[in-house]
């Protein structure tokens, strides 16, 4: 509710925001050193008002915490939700990866360098778009290194650690990735386990996304019953940055399109019975909203345990910013209506 920041209605203002600060805790928080100043003086001015009364009721969470990332992978472990992003930055500069827990989605601790290039030989540069799994004690994270071309040293590689927070040391001493399959560049992996316990990964830039199947251990690749190892699943629209999920008996694919510099990045996806296919795009998830941020996308989804409850984990560009690298961590919620779609997430602050 807002009211006209007039003089006039300065006393009738006050005591409706009295009201308003018995019901909200979060408000009273907030606003009571103004309110101690505004109670001691004699001139409760209508400036003051106009504050309290146009000001949102709940404190803004977006973004999730500061600093430059992008490329969000989220996952629980226990009760704590920990996000792994890419620290956005020129490729060069790009040679680490920092991690953030929270048990509560809004107070974010950070936990610094959990890996970098020092541990990881062939990684020359850029680290980006972690994916973290747990099995059995230990934590694994797989990551894109060098930003890899034909002929280059690079490609996808994967890490491991006794903690969430590291220190990940490399598992193989190469790319578990590391060459162009079906027109896929060994980039934006994820990983995910199946409902038989069956570990898979899709993964891939420059417009086509493969699945293939892990070795438990993550050591290698096993081929599927037909002998191939690299099956493209690749939808309509799709650019890079796949993830997969199950929700009531369905296999849902989500992939982000558009080009990632640019304001038209969004996330879309598709539906399947089975975790091979086919996928068909049915819509867009999550886009720009010119009054809050642009080029929203290359996200991971979360569910509350216990709840079905879900969230959208993602980066986007703050307005006004047009470096590239200028990308902030988000979270916003994510709704199915009662056939198993899922609803355009509305970004918000």
């Amino acid at each position: 509710m807002y009211f006209a920041p007039d003089s006039k209605m300065v006393f009738p203002c006050f005591c409706k925001v009295t009201q308003i600060l018995r019901c909200e805790q979060k408000f009273r928080e907030i606003y009571r050193p103004i309110f101690s100043i505004a109670m001691r003086s004699t001139f409760f001015s209508a400036a003051v008002a106009a504050f309290l009364l146009t000001a949102p009721l709940s404190a803004q969470n977006n973004p999730v915490f500061p600093g430059w990332y992008a490329d969000p992978d989220a996952a629980f472990f226990g009760k704590t939700c920990w996000i792994y992003p890419t620290y956005s930055a020129p490729y060069e500069q790009q040679v680490f990866l920092d991690a953030f827990s929270s048990r509560d989605l809004k107070t974010w601790k950070k936990h610094p360098r959990i890996i970098d290039t020092a541990a990881v030989k062939w990684a020359k540069k850029a680290l980006w778009a972690p994916s973290i799994v747990k099995k059995g004690r230990k934590y694994y994270l797989f990551f894109s290194a060098n930003d890899v071309h034909p002929g280059e040293v690079g490609g996808i590689g994967v890490a491991v650690a006794k903690r969430p927070d590291g220190p990940f040391k490399d598992l193989l001493g190469r790319p578990l990735v590391p060459e162009v399959h079906n027109g896929a560049q060994p980039i934006d992996q994820f990983v995910f386990q199946d409902g038989d316990g069956t570990w898979y990964m899709l993964y891939g830039g420059w417009g086509h996304c493969n699945l293939v199947r892990l070795k438990p251990d993550f050591t290698g690749l096993l081929p599927f019953a037909d002998g191939s190892t690299y099956r493209e699943i690749t939808p309509e629209g799709y650019v890079e940055g796949p993830m997969m999920f199950r929700h009531r008996g369905k296999y849902y694919f989500m992939w982000s399109e558009g080009g990632w510099t640019g304001p038209d990045y969004r996330v879309a996806y598709a539906m399947s019975d089975t975790v091979f296919g086919p996928f068909r795009r049915i819509g867009t998830v999550l886009q720009q909203d010119t009054t809050v941020a642009t080029g929203a996308g290359h996200h991971s989804v979360i569910r509350i345990p216990g709840r079905d409850e879900w969230y959208i984990v993602y980066h986007r560009r703050p307005l006004g910013r047009t470096d590239a690298n200028h990308r902030v961590v988000c979270i916003d919620r994510m709704l199915f209506d009662e056939k198993g779609y899922v609803r355009p997430v509305r970004i918000t602050k």
